[in-house]
């Protein structure tokens, strides 16, 4: 059964186990996958008012792009968990022979690799939301400003957590430059997104 067809209580029971994954970068992915969500809500609250018809337009364009990174992200709580588990089969591998061993180092170092950059693209998708979040401040309906903030704390915590899953993973890689450039994408979506999050936090607070 995939981690998202879980019920709530099922993927948190999952969770909580001595089982390693799914861990912090399915957690991740679905934090961004909430934040995603809250957005679609917010404008689809929005669309139901009169009050803020001259922006109904522009919220069904974001609620479209909204749903594609929540679908995005959905599927990113599954796929870095089998990103792990990859990783962990490597350990499984023989290593008596010397040719064993070369090939045990080499499938790591490639599930190594695939294992930065799911969470990678989970940082990219929950930065996307943030700027979805950006662009509707002053136009969404005002009785949903909590929801709206907390739309924005989740795509943060996204990032964030995300951006963690990516570190650990590149410390493990030999691959010098793999590692650089991945390392470098990472805290420059860690960057904008921290320094968005705040802005936005900051004036949804005073707008409630």
């Amino acid at each position: 059964m995939l981690l998202k067809d879980h019920t709530i209580t099922g993927f948190t029971d999952v969770l909580a186990s001595d089982v390693p994954a799914p861990g912090g970068g399915s957690v991740a992915a679905l934090n961004g996958a909430l934040a995603s969500a809250l957005t679609h809500m917010v404008c689809g609250l929005t669309v139901a008012k009169e009050k803020y018809k001259e922006y109904h337009a522009e919220m069904q364009e974001i609620m479209e792009s909204a749903d594609k990174l929540k679908e995005k992200l959905v599927a990113g709580i599954d796929e870095d968990t089998e990103a792990f588990n990859k990783v962990s089969a490597v350990f499984t591998m023989p290593k008596d022979a010397p040719e064993q061993k070369a090939a045990r180092a080499e499938a790591l170092q490639a599930a190594l690799k695939g294992a930065a950059l799911i969470p990678l693209e989970t940082m990219k998708a929950a930065l996307g939301s943030l700027k979805l979040i950006e662009q509707m401040f002053g136009k969404t309906n005002n009785t949903c400003m909590s929801d709206y903030g907390t739309a924005a704390l989740c795509a943060i915590a996204s990032v964030r957590a995300a951006w963690l899953n990516v570190k650990i993973n590149i410390s493990g890689i030999k691959d010098g430059e793999f590692a650089e450039r991945t390392e470098k994408e990472a805290r420059y979506i860690l960057k904008q997104a921290e320094k968005l999050a705040e802005e936005m936090y900051n004036k949804i607070e005073r707008e409630i």
